[in-house]
């Protein structure tokens, strides 16, 4: 069943929603005027449609459990060698989603951002050889040990330095902490609809409808614009880039601002002022115990299994 909602932040960890008072359109007109300082409605002649990507370079989820280690003293993944580090597997869809609603508009700007080492650069470069259009790269050495929340601020300084824009797009979660707060701390931070976990986006009047994956099944919402929108990988398969956008999107130039580029200070930046205290970080331990039933018959195995069980009180 399909339930349209009135324009509020969704979120599947939490419900922010800001409902000022008065009739259902005084409402939208102060929520459009509260983001107004973030929004600039697009002029004659200006760009259709200005989409912010925010991409993540992690390590490989498939690096194999004998090559993943764990500095336990500085709290730290060490890289393991010889595998390098990978897109954010579901960074792609929120890619392809930009690249969807800019094609229905008929043209249009999509700004790809990150946030990480010089490395993370390939994450932007793919994102561009895919169809973005400009590429960002927040990089400080202030930015190491930081948690996602830290990252949720960096990124909203980057997107309000950017400037106009109508919709930003994420991956519904970085597969290493897969925590998912970072769309909704940027939409918080910047006063404007979040709606999570999606997976299918297209326009409606002024805003966009949007298909949500839920627990027991999909829920159907609409918001206003500007938005954060978090895409799952429900969203469908990414494109994949040709050879030739591959060699086109080497050669545009990646932009790097650093934590004095976004105005952020030293108390903001580093593990030491972390919003969520790092306590441990540990490759947990599993043991297991295997005990081999004897019997010279099945029914003889079946019965000692069931003395077994007896006499630890298990059935």
């Amino acid at each position: 069943m399909a339930t349209i909602f009135r324009p509020c932040e969704i979120s599947q960890s939490f419900l922010l929603c800001y409902h000022p008072p008065g009739s259902p359109a005084d409402q939208l007109s102060i929520i459009r005027r509260y983001v107004a300082g973030f929004h600039t409605p697009p002029q004659e002649g200006h760009e259709r449609v200005n989409i912010i990507v925010c991409v993540k370079q992690i390590p490989d989820p498939e690096t194999p459990a004998a090559s993943f280690k764990v500095d336990e003293a500085a709290k730290k993944v060490i890289p393991a060698q010889g595998i390098a580090p990978v897109v954010n597997p579901y960074d792609p869809q929120a890619t392809e989603a930009a690249l969807r609603l800019r094609d229905a508009a008929g043209g249009g700007k999509i700004t790809v951002i990150s946030l990480g080492p010089e490395t993370a650069r390939d994450a932007i470069k793919h994102a561009l050889a895919m169809g973005a259009d400009e590429g960002i790269l927040l990089s400080d050495p202030g930015f190491d040990g930081i948690d996602n929340f830290q990252t949720a601020v960096a990124l909203t300084k980057a997107i309000q330095k950017v400037g106009e824009f109508d919709l930003i797009l994420m991956g519904r979660a970085s597969a290493d902490w897969d925590m998912g707060v970072v769309p909704t701390g940027v939409a918080q931070m910047l006063g404007i609809p979040l709606v999570s976990v999606a997976k299918a986006i297209e326009a409606s009047g002024d805003g966009l409808k949007v298909e949500r994956v839920l627990d027991d099944g999909f829920q159907t919402v609409e918001t206003p614009l500007p938005a954060v929108i978090s895409i799952s990988n429900e969203f469908g398969e990414p494109r994949y880039p040709q050879l030739r956008q591959i060699m086109l999107a080497a050669k545009k130039t990646v932009q790097i601002w650093s934590a004095a580029d976004l105005g952020l200070a030293a108390g903001e930046l580093g593990a030491a002022n972390r919003w969520l205290p790092l306590e441990a970080l540990y490759v947990p331990k599993v043991e297991s115990n295997v005990e081999i039933i004897e019997g010279d018959s099945p029914a003889e195995k079946a019965a000692n299994l069931a003395q077994k069980l007896r006499a630890a009180k298990l059935v």
